[in-house]
Order: structure tokens, then C-alpha cells, then sequence
């Protein structure tokens, strides 16, 4: 350095957009370790959304309804296509399948309590189901795996409806984890597992190889349940149209559809974040697929996927869904992430929000654990009443926007009811751009 330089202004030190800090420490991580990093929950990385969407409301050209005189329905019944005893829910806001040894046996419970005190129905998840869930669920949706971890014909027959999971929104072609450390005596005896012993799941199921074995397998649920229970399949986000174009033909009464901000017990962060489309770019192309077969309403179509409040519900019921799912947001009504565990999760080296090693089974509230010590934390009394609220929040929520546009049923609204902020938004679910009528590949024209 010359003395001409000394005190010269310096360049300022820029980090770089593609090897942030995080992505920096990842990297020392994997190469520290030596294996790949794995966590719960759903994408992190910011993705188009429902808040890229915007309700348009009534003024001259639509009449709005009076909230205190004029009724707005959410009313929903699934299964209407083949079973004999379809699903009659009182709110369109249904629990997404999640698993005893992923939850504790308190949190199954709760949600099996908010359900039923909401109206709505609760799924079981991988491992089976357990009398607390099953005691307490008006309602319940049994998942039918391809681990068929705590599977048996009786309780297919104790179930109100059955859900063949293909594919998970979070890990659409990949297979679930569970450690270990939260396999318990119970959770073991339920799955026919060593206890303590680490657990991954398969990524198809071991008896089929396509869509004409998934149609003889409906069929063989439906002999084994009298064509009594609806048969629901569940895809994750990766090719929505064809997915479920091959459901349907398969003979599908519902369709589950799951974006990638859907959440996970456990998995691999690199899929999480890197496979999959997130819901808003799939719910479009699924209704497609129900339109084009002229099963739109026949078939309903549940969705799910990062829901957080009425306004998502209200615009998934727009786009053409019949119903939707929610799963994490489920966990944080009973509790989970809750601020006042922060001492607890910095402990545990990281913060409320931000905590998604559900995998490690030392979560302090009690809901993603086997530890009992941990799991006597969480009230599953308490936990079903807060459930519920949230689930009446959202329904209201979703009813004040439907009669803002005028609708007296959330299944009225409409895609003309909504417009779009972003051109990636407008072109995912061909939505016109706010302020105009055009969005990014609409027929007619060039652009």
C-alpha cells in the first residue's frame, strides 16, 4: 500500500447472492459430516403463492351479501362418486394426514378433537391408526401407505373413508423418514419394528407398477370395505394434469392434491426444497384434468399445501377445489413453535419458528415427540378447543370474502373473482393481471 492509498475510501465488502451464509455453513456442514441434511416441514424457499391473488368484491357490477341476514354455505360431502356412505363435512377445512411416532399420542388426539368439534374430518397418517385418534375423530380418513406400516382390514373397515397415498407434496417420488430415537415400545408394536431402530419408508407401493394396478387395488379396497368408504388419492405436486387424469380413470372418488409447501415429518432438505411445484401452480391443471373428463364436482378435489387462513381457503375454493387440507398449520393452533418454549428451543439450538427437526423427537411441546416427559406438555383437551377456534377463524374468514363477492356457498366463487399481482402468479393460475384481462399464455394470444 502506498501512502497515497492510506485513507482512501474502501470498496464495501458484498456477500454473494448465491453462496449466502447459509448456503456457506451447509456446505462446511456436508463436509464436516459427510451426510446429507435432514428436517421436517415443508419449503422454505419463497415460491408464488395465494397472496400473489387478490379478491376483486362486489360493487355495482355484482351485489355483495349481508353478512348478518344472508346465509353463505361451506357445507361439503366427498365421496359422492362410487362409495355408499360419502363424507358430509359442515366446513370445507379438513387434517391432513399426519402419523402416530411422527406426533405423540396427546397430539393425535387433539386433532381428532378440534375436528370433530369443527365439523371436519382428521387421517391418520403412516403407522396405523391409534383408539385416540379413532375415540375422538367423528370423522376419519384412514391413509393406506406404501410402507403399510400398522395396516389392517379391520381398521379399513373402522374408517370413514380410505386414502391411498401415491405422493407427498413435500417429497412427490420419495419416501418418508422416522429416526430411532422416536420409535417407542408402542410405536414399534404398531409398525412391526425393531424399537429404536431407524425406519424409512417406501417410496411406491410394493404391489403395483401403474395406473391399471392402482385401479385393481380401489377395487380391492372397495370388496374389502362393501363399496361403503370413499377411495381418495393422494399425488404430490409434479404433473397435476396427468396425476390426476389417472386417478380418475383409476376410479378415484377424490382426489387429494398436495404442494410443495406441504410439510413432512422427515425427509431429505435437498428434496424439500428442490422437487415438487408449489400448490398454486398445480390446482389449475387438476381442475383441468377433473373438466376435461367431465368429473369436475363427480370427483372432488381436496388441496393442500401452506393454507394458513380463510383467504387461501377462500381462493383454493375459487381456482375449483372442493376442500382443502392443512397440516402444519394444524400444529401450530395446538401449540407447536409456540414463543413460550423459546427457552426450551434455543437449547436445542434454534428458535420458535424456525424449529423443523420434528425427526429428532425433542420437541417441547409435546406434539412431534415420543418422550413422555415431553409429551405430558401438551393438553389434548386444550389442544382440540384451540383447533377448533382456529378452524371456525378460518371458516368465517372464508364466508366474509364469499359474500363480498356476492356468493352465498364457498363452491360459488369463481376464477372471476380473483386477479393477480405477479406475472408468475397470473400465469400459473391464468388469472388476469390486476387492472387488466390478459395473463401469461392465455388463448388468443401471442404474448
Amino acid at each position: 500500500m502506498t501512502d497515497d492509498t492510506i485513507g482512501a475510501p474502501r470498496t464495501v465488502p458484498v456477500q454473494s447472492a448465491t453462496f449466502t451464509p447459509s448456503v456457506n455453513a451447509e456446505i462446511r456442514r456436508a463436509a464436516a459430516t459427510g451426510i446429507y441434511d435432514i428436517r421436517g416441514g415443508g419449503a422454505k424457499r419463497k415460491v408464488p403463492h395465494f397472496d400473489d391473488l387478490l379478491f376483486l368484491g362486489a360493487s355495482i357490477s355484482r351485489y355483495p351479501l349481508e353478512g348478518y341476514r344472508e346465509k353463505c354455505e361451506t357445507s361439503v360431502t366427498l365421496g359422492t362418486r362410487f362409495a355408499k356412505n360419502p363424507i358430509q363435512l359442515d366446513i370445507p377445512v379438513t387434517i391432513a394426514g399426519m402419523s402416530f411416532g411422527a406426533l405423540s399420542g396427546p397430539a393425535k388426539e387433539a386433532l381428532g378433537r378440534g375436528a370433530t368439534l369443527a365439523g371436519t374430518s382428521t387421517t391418520t397418517g403412516d403407522g396405523g391408526m391409534t383408539q385416540e385418534e379413532r375415540g375422538h375423530s367423528k370423522k376419519l380418513v384412514y391413509q393406506y401407505l406404501p410402507s403399510r406400516y400398522g395396516m389392517n382390514p379391520d381398521d379399513l373397515r373402522r374408517a370413514d373413508a380410505i386414502e391411498i397415498v401415491v405422493g407427498q407434496g413435500a417429497k412427490p417420488g420419495g419416501g418418508g423418514m422416522l429416526l430411532g430415537q422416536k420409535i417407542s415400545d408402542r410405536v414399534a408394536e404398531m409398525r412391526n419394528l425393531p424399537q429404536g431402530i431407524d425406519q424409512r419408508s417406501a417410496c411406491r407401493h410394493p404391489d403395483w407398477t401403474g395406473p391399471d394396478d392402482l385401479e385393481i387395488k380401489i377395487l380391492e379396497l372397495r370388496e374389502i370395505t362393501n363399496w361403503e368408504k370413499p377411495i381418495y388419492i393422494k399425488i404430490g405436486g409434479a404433473r397435476p394434469y396427468f396425476d390426476a387424469t389417472l386417478a380418475i380413470k383409476a376410479g378415484a372418488d377424490v382426489v387429494v392434491l398436495d404442494g410443495m409447501q406441504g410439510g413432512t415429518a422427515a425427509t431429505q432438505d435437498v428434496f424439500i426444497e428442490h422437487v415438487g411445484q408449489p400448490i398454486l401452480a398445480c390446482i389449475r391443471e387438476a381442475v383441468r384434468a377433473l373438466q376435461d373428463l367431465g368429473m369436475h364436482r363427480e370427483v372432488q378435489l381436496v388441496v393442500s399445501g401452506g393454507i394458513r387462513h380463510g383467504a387461501d381457503v377462500a381462493k383454493c375454493m375459487a381456482l375449483g377445489a372442493d376442500a382443502v387440507a392443512i397440516g402444519t398449520a394444524a400444529l401450530i393452533a395446538l401449540g407447536d413453535n409456540d414463543p413460550k418454549y423459546e427457552e426450551d428451543y434455543r437449547k436445542l439450538g434454534t428458535t420458535a419458528g424456525a424449529y423443523d427437526d420434528w425427526h429428532e423427537g425433542r420437541d417441547p411441546a409435546g406434539i412431534t415427540t415420543q418422550d413422555p416427559a415431553l409429551m405430558a406438555r401438551l393438553d389434548p383437551v386444550e389442544g382440540g378447543r384451540r383447533l377448533n377456534n382456529y378452524l371456525k377463524v378460518m371458516t368465517l374468514e372464508a364466508q366474509t370474502i364469499a359474500r363480498a363477492c356476492g356468493k352465498n356457498h364457498l363452491h360459488n366463487l369463481e376464477p372471476e373473482d380473483l386477479c393477480a399481482l405477479t406475472m408468475e402468479a397470473a400465469a400459473m393460475a391464468r388469472i388476469p393481471l390486476a387492472g387488466t384481462d390478459w395473463y401469461p399464455g392465455k388463448p388468443g394470444t401471442s404474448y
